[in-house]
């Protein structure tokens, strides 16, 4: 099997609720997507998708993702897309980085193989557990009464975890109002959910701890992503009782064996297009399983595509580390494809269809920004 053409398209995912904001003063109206398609002789395709968060979450932004990927597809064509490894390798060799726009290419190229073997994604990334993987929501920042009636509408929706954002600068109300946002959100707490607060790297350690000291005792939560820095994390961490979750500093394998080594956390972000793709995905994940650190399966955020690809690895992903998987269809009103995962008891369970188990809809794409390789 060898891989005929790619295709790349470029999407723009409309906010749900109209604005999305984040600590730092960061808000999004509309997320830049960039979908793949991968052919191949044998006329089976697959379909892969990197929408990075604005262009100040990670070092990535959609118009670079495209760009890396003008070096990228070309130097697959004629590759065997289930030759995993070998696929990384090629990218490797071609351009250093650049893990957002591999994403794209690695997770098609995985949807080929499953889709060839006939199998859904979940049973080529380590088999599938059964029963519905616990879905998390993601409430934008905004007033503690908005924010908890939003977790209230997912709670009815089925969503079972609730990232909250947090990060309000001194002028908006500084520590004093995320602490508020975090007791109005965790108020109407039901058994067997799970809560991140999440800084997204924007909080001073002082920030930190002025914030963490004003919460009233016994709010059961995880705080995510606070600090921009190792260094800074590891000073909170020796200061800090709650239990941390680090997302955008853990990007490679390296950085998560640093954590572990350094004790710096007790869990994991692991997100697709962060980590650069499947391929890198379940390298970290066996790393993270065999430290014991609990992982929430994510992306940055995405469309149903990014959203079936989260939904697959959750799926095959040891339960009693798996904490939640980020519902990416819940952030966009974008409908680029059908995937029958709705949301029940909690969760939602991979389909049993081979591959990621999508049906694009290529008229929502529009044509081709470029391709390459046959009849391109």
């Amino acid at each position: 099997m060898k891989i005929t053409r790619i295709d790349i398209h470029q999407v723009d995912l409309p906010v749900r609720g109209g604005v999305y904001r984040l600590s730092g003063g960061r808000e999004y109206h509309s997320y830049d997507a960039t979908i793949v398609s991968v052919e191949t002789d044998t006329g089976l395709t697959g379909w892969g998708e990197s929408t990075p968060f604005g262009s100040t979450y990670i070092a990535a932004h959609a118009g670079g993702t495209r760009a890396a990927l003008d070096l990228l597809a070309p130097a697959l064509l004629g590759m065997d897309p289930r030759q995993h490894d070998r696929l990384w390798d090629r990218m490797s060799q071609t351009l250093n980085g650049h893990r957002d726009a591999r994403t794209a290419l690695d997770v098609a190229c995985w949807d080929i193989a499953a889709q060839a073997a006939g199998l859904p994604l979940c049973d080529m990334t380590g088999g599938r557990i059964p029963g519905p993987v616990p879905v998390i929501s993601s409430i934008g920042g905004d007033s503690p009464e908005a924010m908890r009636a939003k977790v209230s509408r997912h709670r009815a929706q089925g969503f079972k975890g609730h990232s909250i954002k947090i990060g309000a600068s001194e002028a908006e109300g500084g520590p004093a109002l995320d602490a508020e946002r975090i007791t109005a959100c965790l108020a109407d707490r039901q058994p067997g959910e799970w809560y991140l607060a999440d800084a997204n790297n924007g909080l001073t350690v002082e920030h930190a701890l002025r914030m963490l000291a004003l919460l009233p005792p016994g709010l059961d939560f995880v705080l995510e992503a606070p600090c921009a820095s190792w260094a800074e994390t590891k000073s909170l961490r020796a200061r800090c009782a709650v239990p941390l979750l680090l997302d955008e500093l853990i990007q490679t394998e390296a950085d998560l064996i640093a954590a572990i080594r350094d004790d710096i956390c007790d869990g994991v972000g692991l997100k697709v297009s962060k980590q650069g793709g499947i391929t890198p995905m379940l390298r970290q994940r066996a790393i993270a399983a065999a430290a014991g650190m609990v992982m929430a399966v994510q992306d940055t955020v995405g469309s149903q595509i990014s959203f079936a690809t989260i939904l697959h690895l959750a799926q095959s992903t040891p339960r009693h580390l798996l904490r939640c998987a980020l519902d990416t269809r819940a952030m966009t009103t974008a409908e680029l494809a059908g995937f029958d995962a709705p949301l029940r008891d909690g969760g939602a369970e991979a389909p049993a269809s081979p591959g990621l188990g999508l049906h694009v809809e290529r008229k929502a794409l529009g044509d081709p920004q470029i391709s390459y390789g046959e009849n391109a």
